[in-house]
């Protein structure tokens, strides 16, 4: 669409016999082509006055010429005041010589005031037509392109690293809108999938509609799959190429099958799993309930093929059990094991059910189990923590500056704040988990047990598009209260737990009352700094 055509326009203010000044602008501009390009051509004559004055007679006149390289205006009169005998003729000479020099300035400073201010209006001219042209009028843009648009706003404002990876965003912006195709809803999906591969962030990331639809199911409480937490492995790992299980729920086709946190999916129904995305490789493994899928895993030294049937997975997020420790009597220690699988909704909740619940039953102890919890909601996570805190930081959001915003407790939701309390963590405790785990560590609030947690020290927000899709962006990094950057680290526990201390609620409480166990902790040392 032209949405202007060229145009001139022609100002001569000035008399017949002063040279033209013309201004020039031709304007082209297409929404799908470059920006408007605007042409200023100053064309005429400029004016050269040379004024002199007669030697002899004492005349002032001028000529008009061209002008050369620049603007010259020479104001030389010359008075010849000879004395002549008649001092009448003298000083009446004079006087008409001087009133012609006056004359002459004064046409002088008419014209290039004329010319100053048409100099103006031009360039006045031109710099209000280039602002009007920079602004693309969105009735240029197609439905495709204001798609695209509408997720590089989204980046734009939300994405925590304003430097957007080393790169001018706004530059891709446009070369993107000039050199992409975007004539199908297919091709602006690949468009944006192609600008945030430029961020090099793997956490931030396209959804389309059903994945977007299934990522907000799987936080509600419910999906169909075979029960994987699976994130990229780190260089600590020293993993094969593919993907890692962070965490196995418990009960679910792929614990059932004995895929265990640490292990390594190679292929999913005969896919390489090497340079696949964790978010591709999430959508792969769930599925139409009853429907088979079939896993490569590298299980230590092992490598299995295992032919797994999807389930209806109950997110079900909290188990939880007394656990009578063998004593003297009353002073028995009676602790209450809280196994806390993941973040959705019906997270903090749960917990504040369960601990009431063990209450009832005399509790002098706590122990949270987050070992293999994946993370999930970052609001159940700050929640959580208030339940245990009477009052301190929870966590520091950063970004690209420093710290942005405090979560922080005041102890009015506080529920168990007061009862020793253990946490027990591993490789498979991330995000939210560890946002949790730092918290009651660096408030000095739980004594930590395991080993060192994932290491995911960014928090991902999930934006919805106008047509269904959505975008989960990074929108920050984290440190805990004692400003520690878990990123890649992870967070360190206090005490190592042995190696065959068992990760259910009953294993568990047997490891705890049989002394002669290879698992067994002390009940007093499981809380003791």
């Amino acid at each position: 669409m032209e949405l202007l055509t060229a145009s001139s326009a022609t100002f001569s203010p000035l008399p017949s016999n002063f040279p033209s000044f013309t201004f020039k602008a031709t304007i082209s501009k297409s929404w799908k082509s470059q920006p408007g390009i605007v042409e200023a051509r100053l064309q005429g004559f400029l004016l050269r006055t040379r004024t002199t004055i007669s030697k002899r007679l004492g005349i002032c006149c001028n000529s008009v010429g061209p002008f050369k390289e620049e603007f010259l205006f020479q104001h030389f009169c010359q008075l010849n005041k000879g004395f002549s005998s008649q001092c009448g003729l003298i000083s009446i000479r004079y006087r008409s010589s001087l009133l012609k020099v006056r004359s002459c300035s004064d046409r002088i400073r008419q014209c290039v005031s004329v010319l100053f201010v048409q100099l103006v209006f031009t360039a006045m001219l031109v710099t209000s037509t280039t602002i009007a042209l920079s602004e693309t009028p969105s009735l240029a843009l197609s439905e495709e392109n204001r798609l695209f648009l509408e997720a590089w706003r989204t980046i734009d404002r939300a994405y925590v690293d304003k430097t957007f990876n080393g790169q001018s965003w706004f530059r891709y912006r446009e070369n993107a809108l000039r050199n992409e195709p975007m004539n199908t809803r297919e091709e602006t999906y690949m468009a944006i999938r192609k600008m945030l591969a430029t961020l090099d962030d793997p956490f931030t990331r396209f959804l389309e509609p059903e994945k977007f639809n299934s990522l907000r199911s799987g936080t509600q409480g419910a999906l169909t799959g075979v029960g994987l937490s699976i994130g990229y492995p780190t260089a600590s790992d020293g993993s094969s190429a593919g993907l890692l299980v962070i965490s196995s729920m418990p009960g679910g086709p792929a614990n059932r099958a004995g895929i265990l946190s640490g292990d390594v999916i190679l292929a999913i129904d005969d896919t390489s799993t090497e340079s696949m995305g964790i978010y591709d490789a999430a959508e792969r493994l769930q599925g139409p309930e009853g429907s088979p899928v079939e896993l490569t895993v590298h299980s230590g030294a092992e490598i299995r093929h295992l032919a797994l049937t999807r389930e209806k997975v109950s997110l079900n997020p909290v188990k939880s059990r007394l656990c009578v420790v063998p004593g003297s009597g009353k002073s028995s220690p009676r602790i209450g094991y809280i196994k806390l699988t993941s973040f959705n909704q019906n997270a903090s909740g749960a917990v504040r059910e369960a601990i009431d619940t063990l209450r009832s039953n005399s509790v002098n102890a706590f122990v949270l189990d987050l070992r293999d919890n994946s993370g999930g909601l970052f609001p159940e996570g700050i929640e959580i923590a208030k339940i245990w805190l009477d009052k301190g930081v929870i966590v520091y959001i950063c970004d690209s500056r420093g710290v942005r915003d405090i979560y922080d407790t005041d102890g009015t939701d506080a529920l168990a704040a007061s009862e020793p309390l253990a946490v027990l963590v591993n490789k498979g405790t991330a995000s939210a988990s560890e946002i949790l785990a730092g918290a009651l560590k660096d408030n000095k609030r739980a004594v930590l047990f395991g080993e060192p947690t994932y290491g995911k020290g960014k928090i991902q927000s999930v934006f919805q598009l106008s047509d269904g899709s959505g975008l989960a962006v990074t929108v920050a990094r984290y440190e805990t209260p004692a400003h520690t950057d878990i990123d890649k680290v992870g967070v360190i526990p206090d005490h190592p737990l042995p190696k065959t201390f068992p990760k259910d609620e009953d294993g568990f409480c047997g490891c705890l009352q049989d002394s002669a166990s290879t698992c067994n902790i002390n009940g007093g040392q499981l809380f003791a700094r």
